[in-house]
């Protein structure tokens, strides 16, 4: 069994009755079943449970620093990699004008829509 830190019980001990519930409502493991055999009181069961979350909580904030760094590495590697290619089209190709293109526009008036018919059913000769 884990040794119950003096910090964390007080702070059990100061949460009100909803937080209580609530804490020991995300209990999972042994905890809740030491708790049923009573080999634990409410508060020190709390206290654990807040103890351990607080590891998660840390464990779960330099995991997020790690995916920030590798993803801010990777955006100054992506960067780099157009500064080099702008470099090495040169000013011949950054002289020259882009000339925007325009798709050509076709307009189809709502009373068109409307008003198209359907394909006429072939008939079928019966003799």
């Amino acid at each position: 069994m884990k040794n119950i830190n003096d910090d964390y019980i007080t702070k059990a001990k100061k949460l009100s009755e909803e937080n209580r519930d609530r804490v020991l409502s995300r209990m999972g493991g042994k905890l809740p079943k030491h708790l049923q055999k009573e080999k634990l009181t409410i508060e020190e069961a709390i206290a654990i449970q807040l103890e351990l979350e607080d590891e998660q909580l840390q464990e779960w904030r330099t995991n997020l620093a790690r995916i920030q760094e590798k993803a801010a590495k990777a955006k100054s590697k992506a960067e780099e990699r157009v500064a080099k290619a702008k470099a090495k089209e040169g000013p011949a190709k950054a002289a020259r004008p882009a000339v925007a293109k325009e798709a050509p526009a076709i307009k189809v008036s709502p009373v068109a829509r409307s008003t198209a018919k359907a394909p006429a059913k072939p008939t079928v000769n019966k003799q």
